[in-house]
């Protein structure tokens, strides 16, 4: 059988020890850390939360090596759906009810092409999907069509995010929100924040 290849990160030292040792001793993985120049099939990334620094570096990866990513996570929000698709999380596992059974379900799935998300950020994926398929079919050139950054901006300042939180979560700068956000605004002929929240909301953008 040919072994899935694994490279594991890890934000603390207790859980990058518990998935070298839990993978090394699976024959059917081989695992890949301290190798920085082999291609994994799959990473294993064990964080708090996807904020600025661990998007910065899932971009990275995403970029430079392209392998699925299983995130083993604390926490996670229907608006880290997005950053999830872009940075290839194909598994977002919340630590509170993960087991080593589990995480190799998930690894050998992603191996697979396979993934596993919970349901509250599937049913968020799905409501974008469906987002982008009116958006296909709406007359071209409509003013009022935002892209799906314009929409994330839009939905995290519903949340009562400011520019600074927006641009955390999303992992760009304050200077990029703001211009994303006068952009919007000034297309559309919209006031200031509640006002660009409320025409988003009753238009159904967002």
């Amino acid at each position: 059988m040919e072994r899935v290849r694994v490279v594991v990160q890890a934000a603390d030292h207790l859980s990058m020890t518990g998935l070298i040792t839990y993978f090394g001793s699976r024959p059917d993985v081989e695992l890949l850390e301290g190798t920085p120049h082999a291609r994994p099939d799959v990473v294993v990334m064990a964080v708090n939360r996807l904020g600025p620094d661990v998007v910065a570096r899932l971009r990275r990866a995403a970029a430079h090596v392209g392998a699925p990513v299983v995130l083993i996570v604390d926490e996670v929000g229907e608006s880290d759906v997005l950053t999830a698709v872009e940075c290839r999380i194909v598994a977002i596992l919340p630590r509170a009810g993960v087991s080593e059974q589990v995480v190799l379900r998930s690894v050998l799935s992603a191996a697979a092409g396979g993934g596993v998300m919970p349901p509250v950020m599937v049913a968020e994926l799905l409501r974008h999907v469906r987002r982008l398929q009116e958006q296909v079919l709406a007359p071209e050139g409509g003013p009022d069509r935002l892209s799906a950054r314009e929409a994330s901006v839009l939905r995290l300042m519903a949340d009562g995010l400011d520019t600074a939180e927006i641009a955390g979560r999303l992992a760009y700068s304050e200077r990029t929100i703001k211009n994303v956000f006068y952009g919007i605004t000034a297309r559309l002929n919209l006031r200031n924040r509640p006002h660009a929240v409320a025409y988003a909301l009753r238009k159904g953008m967002i």
